[in-house]
């Protein structure tokens, strides 16, 4: 089902809400410049909240508007088929939501944020973020994908060079600027040439076009899915486009390096899988697809992906950087439910970057807590945390930490049961065991923060901390998440199955 312009609005009302947010965040940053009152500085964040939290509800809204309007549970096409609607992008839509108003959250009570000359820029910036992932999570065409990831990538360049004055930061930002550069230039270059063999933008018509590519052609289609693959991968922090994750997530402050790890990775599977299972894999396509060896490449990213994420972090001493390659490690998990290239792999993936998003963002949470009360980072600043006050985070830490490592009865390890599952249905034996082994090996660094703060008693310069209720609010909810979803997951498999169904029927 196509609409017109004015027909697509009724369905574009989140976009629309974190479009007037941002222009709201402006104006009153601009009414309060120069004023001395410090309440008067906490209006940018309030209403960036407030726009992120109208931008969730509206989205959750659409999901009965998406049943209603879909009798076959594909697509409705909006703005004549630039973007798509249906349970696939409301899903990640509610996901990238959630980790909009975390980070907006995060970055009210994050001291590098708060009291910044340019902090309702900062909003403004993290807002359009949000919008252009909304957009990548429905993207429908090509060029919809190019500009919404470029979106993406402009204003995450700036927020990570947010602390001008800090060195580390700005030698961030410019990596960053680097990295992005190079894989956005190869995968406009693949989608050329993706355009140029199959003569359609829209993912539909690039299926058809593959279907009916003759086999000469095949080489050149592979080389091209390569190159767009560098692009997503990129955005997924996928070895080898990783090399920006660990200076990026070290240097950006701790709010933007929570939203990059939780938000710009599910914006990036989102493309990653609308591309590949809808646009290459779909219907008549998959016969042409399945004579290139995509399966057997995304099999090879994912063991580098897992196997090079958890053998860097073992020797990590910086929190942020450890969590970095620890996501790097978990892109390689979820990439095995990419590779199954069914329906059982695609909803395990969907399932797993829930509950990535509940326990990596809690980790960040704490990591945030901390450095405000320390002013550290390093893995040494963690020593005896249990013993001097910090009872309540080193708690909720160490159920992150193990929940990432996959250990019962948290939600962690539902989510790599669920993966694995689906890799043994589609016989790929060889990646699940790999991918048990490096569960194995991640456990050896998890653990070692949880050494740190239990089982070794501060110094005399380590200060005594005191955390207050609503610090520990967010980091408490997540943690409960983490413990629930451990035994009470199947209102989320439904959920995951309902979006699945877009590329299965």
């Amino acid at each position: 089902m196509t609409m017109g312009t004015t027909e697509s609005l009724a369905y574009f009302l989140p976009e629309l809400a974190l479009s007037v947010a941002i222009l709201a965040v402006i104006f009153v940053d601009l009414a309060l410049t120069g004023r001395a009152d410090r309440r008067a500085s906490e209006w940018p964040g309030i209403v960036a909240l407030a726009g992120a939290g109208v931008a969730l509800v509206l989205t959750l809204g659409l999901r009965p508007l998406v049943r209603g309007l879909l009798d076959d549970p594909m697509q409705a096409w909006l703005f004549n088929r630039m973007i798509v609607l249906d349970a696939f992008s409301v899903f990640f839509k509610v996901l990238l939501g959630l980790a909009l108003l975390a980070a907006v959250w995060m970055s009210m009570s994050s001291k590098e944020v708060r009291g910044q000359p340019n902090e309702g820029e900062y909003y403004a910036l993290l807002l359009s973020s949000g919008l252009a992932m909304f957009l990548m999570a429905s993207a429908g065409t090509l060029l919809m994908a190019y500009l919404s990831l470029e979106f993406v990538s402009l204003t995450s360049y700036v927020l990570t060079g947010f602390l001008r004055h800090n060195r580390r930061s700005g030698e961030a930002a410019l990596k960053y600027l680097i990295y992005g550069g190079v894989a956005s230039g190869a995968m406009i270059y693949g989608m050329s040439w993706v355009f140029g063999l199959t003569g359609a933008m829209d993912y539909a018509g690039i299926a058809r076009g593959v279907a009916a590519l003759d086999p000469g052609s095949r080489g050149a289609l592979f080389l091209a899915f390569v190159l767009v693959l560098a692009g997503f991968g990129y955005k997924i922090a996928s070895v080898p486009f990783h090399m920006w994750a660990p200076d990026v997530y070290t240097g950006a402050p701790i709010p933007v390096t929570a939203f990059l790890a939780v938000g710009s990775k599910a914006a990036g599977f989102a493309m990653l899988l609308r591309f590949f299972h809808f646009g290459v894999g779909h219907e008549g396509a998959a016969p042409a697809a399945a004579a290139m060896p995509l399966p057997q490449l995304a099999s090879i990213i994912c063991v580098a992906t897992m196997t090079l994420g958890n053998l860097a972090a073992l020797s990590q001493t910086n929190m942020k950087r450890l969590l970095a390659y620890s996501s790097i490690a978990h892109a390689g998990y979820a990439l095995l439910g990419f590779v199954v290239f069914a329906d059982q792999g695609v909803q395990a993936l969907l399932f797993y970057l829930v509950v990535y998003y509940v326990m990596n963002l809690g980790a960040f949470w704490v990591v945030m807590l901390i450095a405000n009360a320390t002013g550290r980072e390093d893995l040494d600043g963690y020593r005896g945390l249990a013993w001097r006050g910090g009872a309540a985070p080193a708690l909720a830490l160490g159920v992150f930490l193990f929940s990432l490592a996959g250990l019962p009865p948290l939600a962690g390890f539902i989510g790599k049961v669920y993966v694995f599952a689906a890799g043994m249905q589609a016989k790929l034996y060889v990646l699940v065991v790999i991918a048990g082994l490096n569960s194995v090996i991640s456990l050896y660094y998890y653990a070692r923060v949880a050494v740190k703060m239990f089982l070794e008693f501060p110094t005399a310069d380590d200060p005594a901390m005191r955390f207050t209720p609503s610090e520990l609010g967010a980091v408490g909810v997540l943690s409960l998440a983490t413990l629930v979803l451990g035994v009470n997951f199947n209102w989320l498999l439904r959920w995951v199955e309902v979006a699945g169904r877009v590329f299965t029927g």
